[in-house]
């Protein structure tokens, strides 16, 4: 494949979770979970990485990637104060960053390739970035866009409740995409939300989307005008990719192609997923999947 790029999105609170779910060791080796993403995603083709962390964070990701993927290009971008506009001030008491659209803007420097996004405390399987690699390819201009969905029932937590974009799919093309919180399982084993019950079967976003990079000021001026429509004193709203993307469907200013993954997820929101999310890696070195050390 032509020049791609990985952005992965490491700089959330990890609120639920108590601390930097990002950079958990979680491997036979001590993995973080971002470094099965990185694998996957080089030996798909991708050659170029850029990391979204927290300031304190940006030592300990470089130390653990600088040298051991060869042929890849690894960036390290920093989300905080200093890639919001001028005109937005932020109020003193906000902790809650502005969401995974301004973290992808505070990388806007490194993106001069199609680029696709991920969750760094996310599984996605190695099947996620075959399919991403094609579909990347295939972009030519800043209204053209494509995602990999996953089966809701394929993505649930143990744990607790989980906040996923129900994805509505016609003919291949995401039609629309709908950020429902606190998605669950019921009595029986039913999938519910706070707005009802929902098909396992639904195919839901789980963030991985791919964008020209000529998209990243149609980005800035979303997250502009975002940023304009808040409240001085708003300590808690952020601007998110999925909404985003459901805007400008909605407006007609954007299309995106869907090819769902048939992989299971499996992910770090609480505490008490790490210790399943350790036995799942486990089994995936017993059987062969990955290398130790992870390297290429």
């Amino acid at each position: 494949m032509s020049k791609a790029t990985l952005v992965v999105l490491a700089a959330g609170l990890g609120s639920r979770f108590g601390g930097d779910k990002q950079i958990s060791n979680v491997g036979p080796r001590g993995e973080f979970l971002m470094e099965y993403s990185v694998f996957d995603a080089v030996s798909a083709g991708f050659d170029h990485v850029v990391f979204i962390l927290k300031e304190a964070m940006v030592e300990t990701v470089r130390e653990r990637f600088e040298g051991r993927f060869g042929g890849v290009t690894f960036d390290y971008a920093v989300q905080d104060a200093t890639t919001v506009p001028a005109f937005y001030h932020i109020p003193a008491e906000r902790v809650k960053p502005l969401g995974t659209v301004h973290a992808v803007l505070a990388a806007a420097k490194y993106l001069d390739s199609p680029f696709a996004t991920i969750n760094a405390d996310d599984y996605y399987g190695k099947e996620a970035y075959r399919i991403l690699a094609g579909l990347l390819g295939g972009l030519s201009r800043a209204d053209e866009a494509v995602m990999v969905p996953y089966v809701l029932g394929n993505t649930m937590s143990e744990n607790g409740g989980v906040t996923r974009g129900v994805c509505a799919i016609e003919n291949g093309v995401l039609t629309g995409v709908n950020e429902t919180p606190n998605i669950r399982y019921g009595d029986g084993k039913t999938v519910v939300s706070d707005r009802g019950e929902l098909n396992p079967s639904e195919m839901v976003s789980m963030n991985i989307w791919g964008f020209h990079r000529s998209f990243v000021p149609v980005m800035q001026t979303y997250f502009e005008n975002f940023l304009k429509s808040l409240a001085p004193d708003e300590l808690k709203a952020e601007c998110l990719l999925p909404i985003m993307v459901n805007d400008l469907l909605r407006e007609g200013r954007l299309t995106v192609k869907a090819e769902p993954s048939p992989d299971r997820w499996f992910g770090i929101t609480y505490r008490e997923d790490r210790e399943s999310v350790m036995a799942e890696l486990a089994g995936l070195h017993a059987k062969g999947e990955y290398p130790e050390p992870l390297k290429i």
